[in-house]
């Protein structure tokens, strides 16, 4: 059985629309070529960082180039045009769509020399006994390479994507207009609907997130409910974009942020009072003196999981330097790295010793900060005092209720949202 045919005008549909933030001691197992290569690594962002390229290319001994784009422009370029890149750094609600268009090649398990590291979260979807897996594409589902080209859960020696980066995403609340809520008791995506927030709300820009967001907040207030919020109908779509509108007509979203700093612009100036958020922007509002809460609903996060892709075109000395970058990104110090700005790593325990005490009970173990944290930018974002949101890594992580997905529906979904927010 082959891959799924999809269209070339589907793919580029979707490309363009779907969107969404030292080593350890010894000498690294890495094969350097005779030749020093150059590594395109296209990407978002969220890991394609100075900082970490720089210190890739001093532990490797190779050139990396980064490009980074829009969520939206890096699928569209990376879809259509694997021969543009080498590794590709996004969401694993990419995956599909890069693997249909035959963008990405199989990644050799036995080429990733910490892959016994790499914890549940993607290779049985549990970091707990009674965690939840999440509803839609979460990760593990479509880790590996099947006998028959496809992509599913039982275990093989070929895998879709590196697992790396992750973490999850909620909403952000002012608490000096909302009372404090008790993380996953009191704190509900039902917030997003309430009266008393009218015209103070905001909402992400992304047909795969905040269709999400806002589906979650229906079923939490009881507006409605779905049979798998992962994959929902299209009577159900049609049915939650009629109460989508009404509220919106009625002045209850007061805008919709496509980044980072516009979400961050949007709470510091009292446009908004709660809305969509992902971690950076919170931490930055908090840095600003804005005390902003990053909720932990009751119903459970939204979660999403990075993915490192290699492209089918790459081949020969470049395709080592290739591996050698992943297996970089698992040694210890990118993990480190990213954990100060509040994402999680796959193999945590290679961070572990890179991080302070203090910084790895904050970060991961979700205890009070006994003395102010800095970031990656060297500038201290979180007090002393301060207790991560939702806790420790294991239970924030045990708490997703869906992860970013890209349905069955979303065609059709696509066209809903666009109709809602020009409405």
């Amino acid at each position: 059985m082959t891959k799924p045919v999809i269209s070339r005008r589907s793919l580029l549909n979707k490309a363009l629309t779907l969107t969404g933030a030292g080593v350890v001691a010894g000498k690294a197992p890495y094969v350097f070529a005779k030749k020093t290569p150059t590594l395109r690594v296209l990407g978002t962002h969220v890991t394609l960082q100075e900082p970490i390229r720089e210190q890739a290319m001093k532990d490797l001994g190779i050139n990396i180039v980064f490009e980074a784009k829009g969520s939206a422009a890096v699928l569209q370029k990376a879809s259509l045009m694997p021969e543009s890149f080498d590794l590709y750094e996004q969401w694993s609600n990419s995956i599909n769509i890069l693997w249909q268009s035959d963008a990405i090649q199989p990644i050799d398990i036995d080429r990733i020399s910490a892959w016994g590291e790499i914890n549940n979260l993607t290779k049985t979807g549990k970091l707990s006994e009674n965690a939840k897996q999440g509803a839609g594409d979460a990760p593990y589902k479509i880790l590996h390479v099947q006998p028959d080209g496809s992509l599913g859960a039982n275990s093989s020696k070929q895998a879709s994507f590196l697992p790396y980066v992750h973490n999850v995403d909620s909403f952000g609340y002012n608490t000096n207009v909302i009372p404090k809520g008790e993380p996953y008791v009191t704190e509900s995506w039902a917030w997003l609907f309430d009266s008393a927030y009218r015209g103070k709300v905001g909402v992400v820009n992304a047909p795969t997130i905040g269709l999400f967001d806002m589906a979650l907040a229906a079923q939490a207030s009881g507006a409605m409910t779905f049979a798998d919020i992962g994959s929902i109908t299209e009577s159900e779509l049609d049915k939650l974009f009629t109460i989508l509108r009404d509220l919106r007509k009625d002045g209850h979203f007061s805008g919709f942020w496509t980044s980072v700093p516009e979400s961050v612009s949007f709470m510091k100036n009292e446009r908004v009072v709660i809305g969509s958020m992902f971690s950076p922007a919170v931490s930055a509002l908090n840095g600003l003196g804005v005390p902003v809460t990053y909720a932990a609903p009751k119903e459970g996060y939204r979660g999403w999981h990075g993915v490192m892709c290699l492209s089918s075109a790459t081949t020969g000395h470049v395709k080592d330097a290739a591996y050698d970058y992943m297996n970089w990104w698992l040694s210890g110090w990118p993990g480190a790295f990213i954990a100060r700005q509040g994402y999680y790593i796959s193999n945590p325990q290679r961070s572990a010793n890179l991080l302070s005490k203090r910084e790895w009970d904050y970060w991961y173990e979700g205890k009070e900060a006994t003395e102010a944290l800095k970031g990656t930018d060297g500038l201290v974002s979180v007090k002393a005092g301060n207790v991560r949101t939702g806790g420790a890594y294991i239970k924030r992580l045990s708490n997703v209720a869906v992860w970013n997905t890209v349905m069955p529906t979303y065609d059709y979904s696509l066209r809903k949202w666009y109709e809602f927010i020009s409405s």
